[in-house]
């Protein structure tokens, strides 16, 4: 089975077992966001700011690994024409469901994207990539692919791990592994995430994440970092998360 195939599995059985990142918003929520009161998270902890959106209102925008009914929903209530890719059948299955609910049209696609996008050159005005590129392996394909699809002037907000979460043990005590993290080479990080039911994921590096990005042709505009939310490393407050805001420069027309 494809380390992808593993995940998606994974990840619907995370949703089964009540995943926080797998639970749709409510009703209330969607209408607090069409009045203009609402946050979406590209990390753990930290809301993103308002400012990094612009108004959204027509602005073709795509969701990236973002399904799950929780960010999308509040872009369609600000006015945003929406389309989600996510790799896990209930994640896309909860995006159809919350539009159905509020009455908005959504083009929900279960897609790798790990693959070149389903999408035409130049089609979104943002893309909204929450943490989810720790699942796969390669992740300047993923920057190459969001700067073909977004259009000169439009805005890539992404989530990243730093990999700190990757090299300590499960109480984040002590450093056990060495860098980089790849179940699919090493057995013993494969054994760990197993006995976690973690998946198949793997650490990156600053210079994949950042540089990753310019290489593809992205200015970076802003920056912040953020912790897990919970455990030692939060409460010692050491960063584990960026998350970035960039663009694809040139005219809009």
């Amino acid at each position: 089975m494809d380390y992808q195939d593993i995940n998606a599995e994974t990840i619907d059985r995370w949703i089964d077992g009540g995943w926080e990142w797998g639970k749709p918003i409510s009703h209330e929520k969607y209408l607090n966001a069409a009045r203009g009161v609402w946050d979406v998270m590209l990390t753990p902890t930290k809301p993103v700011p308002h400012e990094w959106f612009g108004d959204l209102r027509g602005k073709k925008v795509l969701g990236l690994a973002s399904g799950g009914g929780q960010q999308m929903p509040v872009f369609a209530a600000l006015g945003a024409i929406p389309t989600v890719l996510d790799y896990s059948k209930k994640q896309i299955g909860s995006e159809i469901e919350v539009a159905r609910r509020e009455g908005y049209e959504i083009r929900a696609i279960r897609g790798d994207m790990t693959k070149p996008l389903p999408f035409d050159d130049g089609e979104f005005d943002l893309i909204f990539h929450p943490v989810s590129n720790c699942y796969v392996k390669d992740v300047k394909s993923i920057w190459r692919e969001c700067y073909r699809v977004l259009k000169p002037g439009g805005y890539l907000l992404s989530g990243t791990d730093h990999f700190v979460n990757y090299i300590v043990d499960a109480d984040e005590k002590e450093i056990i592994n060495s860098l980089p993290f790849d179940p699919t080479e090493n057995e013993e990080q494969r054994k760990q995430l197993e006995a976690d039911d973690a998946g198949m994921q793997f650490s990156h590096t600053i210079e994949e994440q950042i540089n990753g990005q310019l290489e593809a042709g992205f200015t970076m505009l802003e920056l912040y970092e953020d912790t897990n939310g919970e455990g030692r490393l939060h409460e010692l407050n050491i960063p584990t998360f960026l998350a970035m805001r960039s663009i694809k420069q040139g005219a809009t027309g």
